[in-house]
């Protein structure tokens, strides 16, 4: 298993857009094959920075997810309520 942690910057005052956007993105992930669950985190006191937090099969299931066609669509209406580029990071069980 591996954990993705996905690092977002929201344009202020289009938060509630965000989360619809984000919503349906991970509705499109439910059906990613090696896809296991994920959760997002809102910043305390920082409403515009989101932590998503998803768990994969392993790296080859989360890759062809961050390539696929179904992805780049959600992206699609995500990337413009960004105020920078989402910041990826990869990690796995050490024990």
């Amino acid at each position: 298993m591996i954990k993705i942690i996905i690092e977002r910057r929201i344009m202020p005052g289009l938060e509630e857009e965000f989360e619809q956007a984000a919503r349906e993105a991970m509705r499109a992930s439910l059906g990613a094959r090696g896809f296991v669950g994920g959760e997002t985190l809102v910043e305390m006191g920082h409403p515009d920075r989101r932590l998503m937090i998803t768990k994969w099969r392993d790296l080859r299931a989360w890759k062809e997810w961050h390539s696929s066609e179904d992805r780049a669509v959600a992206m699609q209406r995500i990337l413009p309520l960004l105020t920078e580029e989402e910041t990826i990071r990869v990690y796995e069980g050490s024990y």
